[in-house]
Order: structure tokens, then sequence, then C-alpha cells
């Protein structure tokens, strides 16, 4: 369904080039469910931005990619067929829902208008399956509800009227971009839960863009580790949690908090990550890794399989140091 190649997104600033997506590649095939994982900055948003061709340009810049959707490709397709595609075939869940709805639209107008552009629907038909979406997320008496603006809904309310924006033309791929940040733990099990559902119905695919590794394990196949804009690690969901091969994701695995751990401090990651402007050659996250050795940051950095379908990109592990 979708194949991704050696996607690079650069950001040309006053202050120098940001390199903030750098020669990644992915696929992914119909019904899948894909969890792209890694710490705050480090290319995830951008990633799924670059394929939606959502980057503000300047001064964003595709510098180099193919990003092929049922043998479309989504980098050098016209803003027509972006169009045409987006919101129909390929929905988005945006982060925070407090800035992509609009504040002065009603939610009604909000939910209906995917069935407006791309269906043709009536005003009346429109609403009535709007209506009806809404309801099947879990937003109770939304008939009436669909007349009020998004500061009248909680934050999980808000994240259901997302959702049902996204899933009301029942598009082939869901791309979820943190859907459950800022939501107490009781909603997020009711937000992850429902997008299960609706993914179960439709037989979409699915890419769900988080930090929460334990959101990954129970919702994902695949799973993609990003740091600095590369990818450092990539395999089935089992394989990455119980055999991981790069120390990064063995550090993210070991900072999630455990009802076992006894211990009196959360285990943190050490150091900041990079500076996306300045150029390395190397593992970008060596400066930050107690098993690094000098040649880590000199030796280029390519992911590598070690063995079928599980790729890491670190060094010392494909040179079975590790």
């Amino acid at each position: 369904m979708l194949t991704v190649k050696n996607l690079r997104t650069y950001f040309h600033t006053r202050n120098g080039i940001v390199r903030a997506v750098d020669k990644v590649s992915f696929s992914m095939e119909p019904g899948e469910t894909l969890g792209i994982v890694g710490e705050s900055g480090s290319g995830k948003s951008v990633t799924m931005y670059s394929l939606l061709g959502l980057i503000p340009s300047p001064p964003g810049r595709i510098e180099e990619g193919v990003a092929l959707f049922d043998g479309e490709d989504l980098l050098t397709a016209s803003k027509n067929t972006l169009r045409s595609l987006r919101g129909k075939r390929i929905a988005m869940i945006f982060q925070d829902p407090m800035t992509a709805l609009n504040p002065y639209m009603r939610i009604g107008a909000q939910v209906m208008e995917p069935l407006l552009v791309h269906e043709g629907c009536s005003r009346n038909e429109a609403r009535r399956r709007a209506a009806e979406v809404l309801t099947q997320v879990g937003i109770q008496d939304a008939a009436a509800r669909m007349d009020r603006y998004p500061h009248e809904f909680s934050g999980g309310m808000r994240q259901r009227v997302m959702i049902a924006m996204a899933l009301i033309t029942h598009p082939d791929l869901l791309i979820a971009d943190e859907p459950t940040t800022a939501l107490d733990v009781t909603v997020q099990a009711q937000v992850l839960e429902l997008i299960r559902e609706r993914q179960r119905d439709l037989g979409m695919a699915m890419i769900l863009v988080t930090h929460n590794l334990g959101v990954v394990a129970g919702a994902c196949k695949h799973v993609l580790v990003m740091y600095a804009g590369r990818v450092l690690e990539s395999g089935p969901v089992h394989d990455i949690f119980h055999d991981p091969r790069h120390p990064y994701t063995r550090a993210l695995m070991q900072s999630m908090p455990s009802l076992s751990d006894t211990s009196d401090t959360l285990f943190t990651i050490p150091g900041q990550p990079p500076d996306l402007s300045a150029s390395f050659t190397g593992c970008p996250f060596a400066p930050r890794c107690h098993l690094a050795k000098d040649y880590c940051s000199d030796i280029p950095c390519t992911l590598e399989e070690v063995w079928p379908g599980h790729a890491t990109a670190c060094v010392r592990t494909l040179r079975n140091e590790l």
C-alpha cells in the first residue's frame, strides 16, 4: 500500500540547514498497523507531514525520496492530486485537537466538511452521516452537540471529534499522530480502543506515531524507532520488545516506569538530542550511549538487517560486538 524510500526533509533556516528527516525508508501492507516511536524532535511528525504535502515551504523542502501510495508518488504529486487523497483515502488525526479544530466553526460543520468536499453529499445527508459517526465514536446526543464549538468540549471529546473527522470518509490509511497526548490514562485507553475498533471495522491500515512504547506494544505489528531524523531500528513489535538490537531502543524501554521497579529514581537517558543543524557522520546517539566506542561517531550509520525483517543501525551490533 505505501512504500517510502530515502525520504529527506530539510528546513533551510537563517541558522543553517536543519535535517529533520534524513533518509527514512519503510513500507506497509493494507490493513497493517505500523508504529513510529522516538523522543520529541526525532522527526516522527515531520515524516508524516512530508508524505501529505503539509511541510511549510519555505523553509521546509523535500530534498530526496519516493513515497508510493498505490503507485502514486506523494512527494511529486500535484496539489490537486494531494487534495483528492487527503481526507478521502489518507486521513490524519493531528496531535493537538484544540489547535487542529477551527475555534470559529461549529463541530458539525467541521465533521461534515470531508463529505462535502470529497463525496459531494447534500448538506442534509452530510449532517446525518456526521451525527452517525459522532455517535459511533462515543459522543452522546451527537445531533444536538454538532451545533456547539470546540471550546465547549473536553479534551477527550475533542479527540473523539478528530477521530470522527478522520474516519467519516472510510480512508484506506489512517495516520494517528500522538492521538492520546494530554489525555488522562482512562481517556487514553478509551480513545485507543475506539481507534482499534474502527480500524477493524473498516479494514484500514494505520501509522501510529507516539513516544509511548506501551501503546505500540498493544496496537502495532511493526515498529520504527526514530532518533535525530533517522531510523535506528525497525522490525516486528515482538522482536523489538524482546530482543532490541540498538542501545537507543534499549534506553527507551528502560525509561518506561514499571510496577516491579522498587528503586527510588526513574531511569533517564543522559544528555540531550543532537543539534540537527550540525552534520555528523556516525551514529547520532553515540554521544549519549554508554556502549559507544570512538569509531561509532565516525563510521557511517546505515540500517542493515540482523535477521530477516529486523534491522538496526548500530555498528557494534552489526559487528557482533553486542
